[in-house]
């Protein structure tokens, strides 16, 4: 028998209604932008002029690839880490230790990709391979929620989370009920939030960017914006201009998120939701196969971009990640060491929990600045790809959707652990993520 808890958190996403709903469209919508973005017109709307069989979807080689990856991001995890870090206090007043070892894995996976293409491994048909590794993608995510679900039917009451227990199977299945899944010192949710799906999104496109510096000759690499990037080279000799600057602006995020590592332990993810199908797709699907669409539609549908456009979108990537980071170091800052001399002079509102709200600096401008950096971020990453078609704009509408969505469940969190110290601070910072807009 699951074990029970107290009183359930709210339904979200629509009750178990909508997350089945969910588990569906979620698949549906990352392939169609899969096919879209190789077809003909690269229509964000509209069904794809054809649907792939079996055939084109199953791999063993795609499999045995992604095992492969899964495999060593697990090997790098298990290295000695250069920091072990805490997390927050859980129900029964612990704290789980995590190790601080992201970038040395971005790093070293790097070095192995960039071995690899040295030694002239036939890599090449990685973008024709995209297909079937979404859909093993998918697949494992199915079935290690299942596992997930299972393990979380013999876990302490303690160990579960605010939400994703609401004994409707579907829904929780969906959110996850369990907080941090682990087998031994093995942290499930932990190890998926930042290094499958991001690294394979991101750390290629450094390798091809030393590759280029070195003269070497271009070929195809193991890795998404990489492999794209490299297809395109072999297509029509060299990158383009609007394909640098989308794998320059992605891997400057990926690095980033790595290297402040620790800052996730602070998040929505990590502290409130459950890991279930919903993280679990999320982290190992979505995000390398459709947060990658704007390099797999500059393969397809190549863009001219001079210089002068190329500054501007720079000088908008470069405005964004210095709000994005900029907001996200002083309120880490602020967490780690009120009295840092970089936030003591903040103004600040007294809870009732004994902690602080910032209500100057960053925090004072909008009540979630991180937002609005990360989506300036998001615009500069579509304009390489023209303004002719919708369907590289997806990740901007999407991302905006996902952090209002975000941000309507930070407010009712933070209304209810705040209270009144909320309140005031949302009168005295009245805008949400744009100020004067919203």
């Amino acid at each position: 028998m699951a074990p029970t808890q107290g009183p359930r958190a709210p339904l979200e996403f629509g009750g178990p209604l909508g997350a089945a709903a969910l588990l569906l469209l979620l698949p549906a919508t990352m392939f169609h932008l899969l096919l879209a973005a190789r077809s003909g017109p690269a229509r964000l709307l509209g069904p794809p002029a054809s649907l792939p069989g079996l055939e084109v979807l199953w791999s063993p080689r795609a499999l045995l690839l992604w095992l492969a990856w899964l495999g060593l991001q697990a090997a790098l995890y298990l290295l000695p880490a250069r920091k072990v870090a805490e997390g927050q206090e859980l129900k029964d007043k612990s704290r789980l230790r995590y190790p601080i070892n992201g970038f040395q894995a971005l790093v070293l996976t790097a070095l192995l990709v960039g071995l690899g293409m040295s030694a002239g491994l036939p890599l090449g048909a990685l973008p024709e391979m995209l297909l079937p590794l979404a859909f093993v993608a998918t697949l494992t995510a199915f079935i290690f929620s299942l596992f997930l679900y299972m393990k979380a039917q013999v876990a302490p009451v303690s160990a579960l989370a605010p939400g994703g227990n609401s004994g409707n199977p579907i829904y929780d299945f969906f959110l996850g009920r369990e907080l941090n899944p682990r087998i031994c010192f093995f942290d499930f949710k932990y190890f998926c939030e930042l290094r499958p799906g991001l690294i394979g999104w991101g750390v290629t496109a450094c390798c091809l960017m030393v590759k280029a510096v070195q003269n070497l000759k271009l070929i195809a690499g193991v890795l998404i914006n990489l492999a794209l990037l490299m297809k395109e080279a072999e297509l029509r000799g060299s990158p383009s201009l609007a394909m640098w600057l989308v794998n320059g602006f992605q891997l400057l995020y990926v690095g980033d998120a790595l290297w402040h590592e620790e800052a996730v332990l602070t998040t929505m993810d990590i502290t409130h939701d459950g890991f279930g199908f919903m993280l679990a797709f999320g982290d190992m699907a979505w995000v390398p196969f459709t947060y990658s669409l704007q390099a797999q539609f500059l393969l397809h549908h190549p863009q001219p971009l001079g210089l002068p456009m190329a500054s501007v979108i720079c000088l908008i990537n470069a405005t964004g990640y210095y709000i994005f980071r900029g907001a996200n170091s002083q309120k880490n800052t602020f967490r780690k060491n009120p009295s840092d001399p970089r936030v003591a002079g903040l103004e600040t509102i007294s809870t009732a929990t004994g902690r602080k709200l910032l209500v100057s600096g960053w925090w004072g401008m909008v009540r979630h600045p991180n937002y609005l950096g990360d989506l300036i971020m998001a615009l500069a990453w579509s304009l390489p790809c023209g303004v002719s078609h919708l369907l590289p704009y997806f990740y901007l509408l999407y991302f905006t959707a996902l952090l209002v969505h975000r941000e309507a469940r930070d407010e009712r969190q933070c209304l209810q652990k705040y209270g009144l110290a909320w309140q005031e601070y949302c009168r005295r910072v009245p805008y949400r993520i744009m100020p004067y807009i919203y």
